[in-house]
């Protein structure tokens, strides 16, 4: 009995040294991978943003530091002007942006002394209220805030105001409209991208008449507001910043098909389908979660998901009338599109779910990291992502001015 337990045991140490050695190893190349593109002249970008995306993004704060402006093109030697005006005094914006940072005691780290949290809160409203002021043109909106302590966190305040105000002019722009109009539009990539891969459960959503109202706080907070864990948000923070500004709706999806038996489990009604979704669990896997959603965007677009959208706006809750994007997408149908479609209902639903789980995923961390960078790129990357502004949306216009 002895000799086969100390056998067991010899069997069962080497493994999990041997794994534990391996991880180290593959989190020192990564770390050198990515020090070797910061080094580049010029900076590997790209390469940056497949490490960004893949398993583990940006491994530390400290990378994050350096890795983030790069991802942004945000200059990190550029620090942001000051306003000589007293702000807190004549914003409009500034009552309300002290009661939201008021009440986020809980996205500071537990066990910070009082103080430090305080300063902290301090350079949260400085660093809001410069950005709206410095761009008229952006309207806050309650949730703000927590995209931005995020980066406080990790950056500091001078960093943290450059490379907000970057992603408030780009990623965060359509959050920041005077109405939600753009925000509603983003959330209508939700149910599509659902049915895509599961039409059961998009059919039982859409019978319980839940709508899309309970990811809105995962989409404009980046889920800052409703994870727990720091790690999680950073890490998060990793891949939507590498990638498409619409990837958290991506990532959304992603949670609510993961969650499928326990939604089809619910009864079909608006409250306990809501109920259900808005409370979200803390212990997903999110690298599994992740890897799927940049799966999902490279199989099914926003160039596609748009065109869908526009088919199915006689059951949509939202007025046609205030989406003319997807009125303009809907004119715009391309036979190979009505073909894929026809080709998509011949299918049964567990082939078409068999279909999205399955397809290879050559180089997406590549397509991924391509679809990221033309952000950063701007106006010269045009060309690039020609097929994908077919749509052209107000949200990917103001992407691209």
């Amino acid at each position: 009995m002895d000799g086969t337990h100390n056998r067991a045991k010899h069997v069962i140490q080497p493994t999990y040294f041997e794994e534990a050695a391996d991880f180290n190893a593959k989190r020192k190349k990564k770390v050198a991978e990515i020090h070797q593109a910061l080094n580049s002249d010029p900076t590997d970008v790209a390469a940056l943003r497949r490490m960004a995306i893949s398993e583990g993004g940006l491994l530390t704060d400290e990378i994050r530091r350096k890795v983030w402006p790069k991802l942004l093109n945000v200059n990190a030697n550029d620090p942001p002007p000051i306003s000589g005006k007293n702000l807190r005094q004549m914003s409009k914006d500034y009552q309300q942006v002290l009661l939201d940072v008021r009440r986020s005691l809980r996205r500071f780290p537990p066990g910070m002394p009082e103080e430090q949290r305080e300063g902290l809160q301090e350079e949260l409203i400085d660093i809001i209220l410069l950005i709206l002021e410095r761009n008229p043109q952006l309207h806050y909106y309650q949730g703000y805030h927590d995209i931005v302590v995020t980066f406080l966190l990790v950056v500091g305040e001078r960093l943290a105001t450059s490379l907000v105000e970057k992603l408030s002019t780009h990623h965060l722009r359509d959050f920041m409209d005077p109405t939600m109009d753009n925000t509603k539009h983003i959330l209508n990539y939700l149910m599509p991208i659902i049915d895509q891969v599961n039409p059961e459960l998009h059919d039982f959503m859409q019978s319980a008449e839940v709508g899309t109202i309970f990811a809105l706080s995962w989409l404009i907070t980046w889920f800052g507001h409703v994870l727990s864990d720091f790690r999680h948000v950073v890490r998060l923070y990793d891949f939507f910043l590498a990638c498409h500004p619409l990837m958290p709706i991506y990532f959304a999806a992603v949670i609510v098909l993961y969650r499928e038996q326990e939604v089809l489990d619910c009864d079909c009604d608006m409250a306990s389908v809501h109920h259900l979704l808005s409370q979200i669990p803390q212990d997903l896997p999110y690298e599994t979660l992740i890897s799927r959603a940049g799966d999902l965007f490279v199989q099914f677009p926003p160039s596609e998901l748009a065109r869908e959208a526009a088919a199915q706006q006689q059951a949509e809750r939202t007025a046609a009338s205030t989406f003319k994007d997807f009125e303009l997408a809907s004119a715009q149908q391309r036979p190979d599109m009505v073909l894929r479609q026809r080709f998509r209902g011949l299918l049964r639903p567990e082939d078409r779910t068999k279909d999205v789980l399955t397809k290879p995923r050559t180089n997406r961390f590549v397509k991924l990291a391509v679809m990221g960078l033309t952000v950063a790129l701007g106006a010269a990357a045009l060309a690039v992502v020609k097929s994908a502004l077919e749509w052209a949306p107000k949200f990917q216009l103001q992407l691209f001015p």
